[in-house]
């Protein structure tokens, strides 16, 4: 919000057009800021009481005032005016009208490094409660992958059944991939963690601002060393929005990952799967046929990964063009910053709360992972060991597998004969290749969906969530 809408009465002789007004506006969302504009406004008033701008006595009157008013709105009694534009100049003319001393509020500050120190106050939060959120989903994972350890299902490339892995190795697959978004969010976290408080409209302040009091105050502090950590240009600091783009990029591939689990989840919950039962509180009916039961979270969590990529689209396409330094463009991007958190994290909650009310079909899991063409790759490795180079061994189970479809036979029930006449590498030993749990643990590398390895994935990550 640039400062020059805030001083018609001198500058201009008469306010705005109505349907400018109207147009400007952004309290119909901004408003959410409020108790972030009140800290860093408590805060930025202590400091001016330091150098000697505030007295001890008006300090304690803009304190007193601010918190009321917090009060008020968060009690819901708060009237909030459009014609006052935005959050911050709500909550100033308010103290203002109540409080003599609040009119020096503003003193060396502008709305310019106002909103940028409210949106990053804010968007601090987000992502500390969006970080427990995941780690949640992430407990939820382990837990259903642990409550049904020895499951088996296929494994798919090109959704095609390619080889068999246990149940909870394919949960531990998203595992993984949630905790390198935790990794970003916090890292994303970093840089949000500065102070542009001090930064003015563009060019600082010529009074003595404390802005390493400020950045104290409102905990922008480096989390080892404690020291303050302010923007170290004031034209950036009031212009900066890449925090905002990291956070939405971060968020637009999480929304990916939660679009991605949900697609496991619809196809497994399918008829022609039936690996798992989703309970009745996370489905929906049909409107025309009694029988359905449709799985609309996991649904609706894939639909919405559209909307988080969306908004990072839109973050880049109104950055891109921007002089410095602040333009009222910038306006645009908390409704986009907004919705892409409460995307987000609705998402997280809804899967989370989802997968701790899902039930897994073993029967027709081990029906499924009974296919012996998922151990054809096994037989490839059997005669790798027998000294068959691969690419020979995989042309020669090539082989076998198309005689199996050739004479009717599921792979299995081939004949020692069968097999030697592809190739007389094959022995007696070859039928123990078709035993699922013998072949699961024979799958022994770090990282595989071997039995041991498995059992001692989930112990790590039950081990890790336990301490977060």
């Amino acid at each position: 919000m640039s400062s020059s809408v805030v001083s018609r009465s001198g500058r201009f002789s008469a306010g705005p057009a109505a349907e400018v007004a109207a147009f400007s506006e952004s309290i119909s969302f901004d408003w959410r800021l409020w108790a972030q504009d009140i800290r860093g406004s408590i805060a930025h008033a202590t400091m001016l009481q330091k150098i000697g701008v505030l007295t001890k006595t008006e300090l304690k009157s803009i304190r007193g005032g601010l918190e009321e008013i917090g009060r008020e709105i968060a009690a819901g009694k708060f009237q909030w005016k459009l014609e006052l534009e935005d959050v911050h100049m709500n909550i100033e003319a308010e103290l203002t009208k109540r409080v003599p001393a609040g009119a020096k509020l503003h003193t060396g500050r502008s709305r310019n490094d106002q909103v940028a120190v409210d949106v990053r106050l804010w968007l601090r939060d987000e992502i500390e409660a969006l970080d427990g959120e995941l780690h949640g989903l992430q407990r939820a994972l382990v837990d259903l992958g642990a409550a049904n350890a020895d499951v088996i299902i296929p494994g798919y490339t090109h959704l095609q059944r390619a080889q068999p892995v246990f149940f909870a190795h394919h949960c531990l697959a998203y595992v993984e991939m949630l905790a390198r978004d935790i990794e970003r969010f916090e890292d994303c976290w970093s840089r949000v963690n500065v102070c542009p408080l001090g930064s003015g409209a563009i060019a600082g302040s010529t009074l003595p601002l404390d802005r390493e009091f400020v950045a104290e105050l409102l905990e922008f502090t480096h989390p080892r060393t404690g020291k303050p950590r302010v923007t170290q240009n004031s034209m950036d600091g009031v212009s900066d929005r890449d925090f905002m783009v990291e956070f939405a990029a971060a968020s637009a591939l999480l929304a990916v990952h939660l679009s991605r689990l949900s697609e496991d989840l619809i196809l497994w919950v399918s008829s022609e799967f039936g690996f798992i039962k989703i309970a009745d509180a996370y489905t929906t009916g049909s409107s025309l046929m009694p029988q359905k039961k449709n799985p609309d979270v996991a649904e609706l969590t894939r639909g919405k990964a559209g909307r988080v990529v969306g908004n990072l689209m839109a973050l880049l396409t109104l950055l891109k063009g921007l002089p410095m330094t602040y333009n009222r463009d910038l306006q645009e991007d908390k409704e986009r910053l907004f919705d892409t958190a409460d995307t987000v994290r609705a998402c997280v909650r809804l899967m989370t709360g989802m997968l701790a009310n899902t039930s897994v079909n073993a029967g027709a899991c081990a029906r499924a992972a009974s296919d012996p063409l998922l151990l054809a790759t096994d037989l490839a490795d059997y005669l790798v060991r027998k000294g068959m180079p691969f690419r020979e061994a995989h042309h020669v189970v090539g082989s076998v597998v198309g005689l199996a479809e050739m004479t009717g036979k599921p792979l299995n029930e081939l004949s020692l004969e069968d097999f030697r006449g592809v190739s007389d590498r094959f022995g007696p030993d070859v039928v123990d290749m078709f035993d699922l749990r013998k072949a699961m643990a024979r799958r022994q590398l770090t990282g595989a969906p071997g039995t041991k390895e498995v059992k001692r994935q989930l112990a790590r990550w039950t081990k890790r969530l336990a301490q977060v």
